[in-house]
């Protein structure tokens, strides 16, 4: 095997794949450079894919290439990410130019499928930010096209790896509860960080597949991880009862919108300076506004959502999603035949602390590696015995630690050993997303979906 970095992500790769080949099978060498292009310069590509890889990690990839149909971002995006690379705005033109290792999507979810396939075809690894796809056909377009390549696909789940959510994993693996039986879980968007979806291309069923697919296969592969088998079947219900045209008044977008005196959530984005020079400063490109009206009669997503989730193992999810709330965290209780776990985070009166919500969620999605460390709870209450509360140590940035984490195991130190099993696959993202656009389908048809009936995925009782 060539001491090369497209063997590198190639193998790691096949991990994430569930390939039976253990990582310490492989000699990596750092010997020449990744090469890397990214398609999509928004927000998450410009910082997490980009700035923070140029930052962290230039001694062993490079950017070759980026990619955006939006030229105007396009150039702010190269400056703003520190590449000395050239752009295009054609995809198959950059690839077949610059014959990168690896491809990063992060464009509009309802174009993932195609970034993925193309760079598969062409004969690139690839790297999609969650999620996966929008709906079962592009999904279903996706499993046939990896099938096909000899390349594979990584799907990016930091969730997965902040120190929090895998002391949950680890006490599941040790069997601290014996035998899953039930799972609560709840997820609480703020009136910031909630509504920004609704400004955005989220809030378009046709852009984003709703905030089911968008934000939720997020914690649908946290569960799916922890609980350790296969969504069978998801019964859901859920409306549009807050945003959209449920406002009192409209506007064009926030910036000429004649009721801001009167609207709570108005948004002055000439205030960010990152949100103008990324977006504002080149809507003639693309006719993105970023500060769109959240009462926009275009909004078509679900702002109340919950669903109940049945496991090929048998073990039983409720799950809710509310999208306008004083703060913004989560809390769940893990039920099992011989105790409970309880976990939450940033539920601020357990705390007795104030914060403010804005300033919470731009430290979440921050880069700097440099928070202090913070401790958490999670509470072990075996069946009559009393409880125990386990301190768990971590960072409020970087989505509590995850983000750094992800990004070493994929291209610093793919040859340790992850015993918990972080790393995520496309078999990962399909049935995370697979969730969520079966909740959809229940709520139009008022019927319980069955996940093997929408890819030719069947659903494993077992997960490892």
């Amino acid at each position: 095997m060539t001491n090369s970095r497209r063997r590198f992500i190639s193998s790691i790769s096949m991990l994430a794949a569930s390939s039976a080949m253990p990582l310490h099978a492989f000699n990596f060498g750092k010997s020449e450079k990744l090469k890397v292009t990214l398609v999509g310069t928004g927000v998450r590509g410009t910082s997490f894919w980009g700035k923070r890889l140029v930052d962290q990690y230039s001694d062993i990839l490079e950017f070759v290439g980026l990619c955006d149909i939006n030229p105007g971002r396009l150039a702010y995006a190269k400056e703003y990410i520190g590449a000395k690379c050239p752009t295009f705005t054609d995809f198959e033109k950059m690839v077949n130019k610059t014959k990168p290792d690896l491809v990063i999507v992060t464009t509009k979810d309802s174009t993932h499928h195609e970034y993925i396939i193309k760079g598969l075809e062409m004969g690139c690894d690839v790297l999609t930010e969650k999620p996966l796809t929008t709906d079962e056909s592009k999904c279903q377009a996706i499993l046939e096209a990896e099938r096909k390549s000899d390349k594979k696909l990584i799907v990016g789940f930091n969730y997965r790896w902040s120190p929090y959510a895998t002391k949950v994993k680890e006490l599941l693996m040790n069997n601290a509860i014996g035998k899953l039986v039930s799972v609560d879980f709840h997820w609480y968007l703020n009136t910031y960080h909630g509504a920004s979806y609704f400004r955005r291309w989220h809030g378009e069923m046709e852009s984003g597949g709703s905030l089911w697919v968008h934000k939720s296969t997020h914690h649908f592969d946290l569960l799916n991880w922890w609980i350790d088998s296969e969504p069978s079947e998801v019964f859901a219900y859920g409306d549009l009862e807050f945003y959209g045209k449920n406002g009192p008044f409209r506007g064009d977008k926030c910036r000429t919108c004649e009721h801001k005196p009167d609207c709570k959530f108005h948004w002055d984005i000439t205030k960010d300076e990152r949100m103008m020079n990324l977006y504002a400063n080149h809507e003639e490109h693309d006719g993105y506004i970023r500060d769109n009206c959240l009462f926009r009669n275009d909004i078509d997503i679900y702002d109340k959502m919950s669903a109940q989730v049945k496991y090929a193992n048998n073990t039983v999810l409720n799950y809710s999603l509310t999208t306008y709330s004083p703060y913004e965290g989560w809390r769940m209780g893990i039920n099992g035949t011989e105790g409970r776990i309880e976990a939450w985070q940033d539920i601020p009166y357990f705390k007795n602390e104030s914060i403010d919500e804005a300033e919470k969620h731009a430290k979440e999605m921050a880069q700097t590696g440099k928070d202090e460390l913070t401790y958490e709870p999670v509470i072990l209450h075996k069946l009559w015995n009393k409880h125990e509360t386990i301190q768990v140590g971590l960072e409020k940035s970087g989505h509590g630690g995850g983000d750094k984490r992800l990004h070493d195991k994929i291209f610093k130190s793919p040859e340790t050993q992850d015993e918990y099993g972080r790393t995520a696959g496309v078999r990962d993202g399909a049935m995370s997303i697979l969730i969520g656009i079966g909740a959809r389908k229940s709520i139009e048809s008022g019927k319980p979906i069955k996940i093997g009936d929408l890819t030719d995925l069947e659903p494993k009782v077992s997960r490892t």
